[in-house]
């Protein structure tokens, strides 16, 4: 049941419907393999959402099997304003456990994060999961498709990689940016 390949496929967002006030990026911690479930209630409440997800090859002993799972497991993104009527009504869909943050009022999510995360999946780049990091240089690439985007920038096997990370979550992604013009923010 190992992960032999993993093929990205564009991330799935909801677009927010008739909302004045679009609000804040919160992370929403959700039952075990329940966040497309999750993510379909919040869009028919009218919820902005975002579900990153990668297509990955699964191998069996007799078979093999290209299945669509979320990049990052127990969690989805929602839009929504930061006060107590809202945060109770995300609470009381079916399937969320939790705001991530402090208190369980939950933390609010640059948009930046979330943007970076949108093109690095959309971009169809190679990349690959990360240990979260909270020290290292934060740097922005300059140039190319990822003109823009803000991470930490490491060295793995003589490779400079950038490291995206969602801090609410603690999840990171790494991709390599060899090529690429990159400055200190």
């Amino acid at each position: 049941m190992a992960a032999n390949s993993v093929l990205v496929e564009a991330a799935q967002t909801v677009p927010l419907i008739g909302a004045v006030e679009a609000g804040s990026w919160y992370a929403l911690h959700t039952r075990a393999r329940h966040e497309k479930m999750v993510t379909q209630r919040l869009a028919e409440h009218g919820v902005e959402t975002f579900l990153p997800i990668v297509t990955e090859v699964r191998r069996w002993s007799d078979r093999k099997k290209t299945v669509q799972l979320p990049l990052f497991g127990c969690y989805v993104f929602a839009r929504f304003a930061a006060n107590r009527t809202e945060r109770l009504r995300m609470l009381r869909v079916d399937g969320v456990l939790g705001l991530v943050g402090s208190r369980g009022e939950g933390s609010p999510i640059p948009d930046e994060q979330i943007d970076a995360v949108r093109m690095l999946i959309d971009g169809g780049l190679p990349w690959s999961s990360h240990p979260f990091l909270e020290i290292g240089q934060r740097v922005r690439i300059r140039s190319g498709a990822l003109d823009g985007v803000e991470g930490i920038l490491v060295g793995r096997n003589g490779d400079r990689t950038l490291v995206i990370s969602v801090n609410a979550i603690q999840r990171s992604l790494a991709v390599r940016v060899e090529g690429y013009e990159v400055e200190p923010v």
